[in-house]
């Protein structure tokens, strides 16, 4: 299996600081786009379409109400989104690491340009579309909180169930997967009376690139600042860091 501790361990660290109703007021509304641009796609049911059933998942590990998903799905199938495109944009992060950005946006001109400006001054700058995706596959991620009684059966569950990764960071698990299997898989280990804390589509690369305390304090501000934007629905990148580097990081200062 690859090893990219930290990837998600990250994400770990912005789940638990995002408890504060700022954080979750956006990620409601990123979640929300999401719901809706699925169910633009590829229909409102959630059978037959299964981004827009990983997109439900999402909101609900995140307790988004109900309500909020139906008002979701609805918009979804309206023509209100008929003004929102999705645009992927690429780039370089510190320590030259490769980073995919994937945005929501009724104004594209002013995305790009707040997405170059996040870049340039976190050192970092836009590539050329194309640039830096070819090394990354699309994969569905379910991260779990790790319980040393389950953990062979989470990975047995996992694998069996056709997961492609599955990477133990010490408190958390995380699977990778073909897309069209993530909803399987969860159902699977669901069994095991384990929810995931994260369900998402993210890009993940087969090129890691190892960052030192400096250029990963660099990375997580400039990746931190692009989730605060409103357009900014999710950010993949191929960086790898130890826990040792990552556990000396002050993510306040």
């Amino acid at each position: 299996f690859l090893n990219m501790a930290g990837h998600s361990k990250f994400k770990n660290i912005m789940f638990r600081k995002g408890a504060q109703d700022k954080k979750r007021a956006k990620l409601f509304a990123k979640l929300g786009r999401e719901i809706q641009i699925a169910s633009k796609q590829g229909g409102i049911d959630p059978n037959s379409n299964h981004r827009l059933r990983t997109a439900i998942d999402a909101a609900k590990v995140a307790n988004v109400p109900k309500d909020n998903i139906k008002r979701a799905i609805k918009k979804g199938s309206d023509s209100e989104t008929n003004n929102l495109e999705e645009i992927k944009y690429e780039g370089f992060g510190p320590g030259g690491t490769s980073i995919i950005v994937e945005t929501m946006t009724d104004n594209k001109n002013r995305t790009i340009s707040e997405i170059r400006q996040i870049f340039s001054k976190n050192g970092g700058s836009i590539a050329e579309s194309g640039g830096v995706s070819h090394s990354f596959k699309r994969k569905g991620e379910l991260i779990y909180k790790s319980d040393k009684n389950l953990e062979s059966k989470i990975f047995d569950t996992a694998v069996v169930s056709g997961a492609d990764d599955v990477i133990n960071e010490g408190d958390s698990y995380t699977i990778y997967c073909d897309p069209k299997k993530i909803i399987n898989i969860k159902e699977k280990i669901s069994e095991l009376s384990l929810e995931p804390f994260s369900v998402s589509l993210t890009w993940v690369s087969s090129n890691k690139v190892n960052l030192n305390k400096e250029d990963g304090k660099k990375l997580f501000n400039l990746i931190n600042q692009l989730e605060d934007n409103e357009d900014v629905q999710n950010i993949s990148s191929n960086y790898d860091i130890s826990n040792e580097v990552f556990d000396t990081i002050d993510f306040d200062k």
